[in-house]
């Protein structure tokens, strides 16, 4: 099984666009592609088949390997609600609303 990550330093740069594109093009080579990004901030959310949360950018690019868009894809959602604090969606189902500083401490 190979493995290709892509990786860049900085947001709202395309890399996700990107990755959309290399699943499109991997898929329609008859590989089996699955996209993943562990965390993801952004209040741009979808709604999976089983009505869990994730990125936006996630489920696009599910689409793009046509496969259906599923919470493993990106377990971590954080949506922004003010300067220093998010609701935290984990797993596609909302865990809390908190504060950056507090967030550090749920991680294990």
């Amino acid at each position: 099984m190979a493995s290709l990550m892509i990786q860049g330093c900085g947001s709202d740069v395309g890399k996700s666009t990107l990755v959309a594109g290399l699943c499109r093009l991997f898929a329609n080579r008859g590989l089996i592609v699955r996209p993943f990004k562990p965390q993801n901030m952004s209040n741009n959310a979808a709604v999976t088949s089983d009505g869990g949360e994730i990125g936006r950018a996630q489920a696009l690019q599910a689409l793009a390997c046509r496969t259906p868009a599923t919470v493993h894809m990106n377990p971590v959602l954080l949506k922004p609600q003010s300067d220093v604090g998010a609701q935290v969606i984990v797993r596609g189902r909302m865990a809390g609303a908190y504060k950056a500083r507090d967030f550090q401490g749920l991680k294990p």
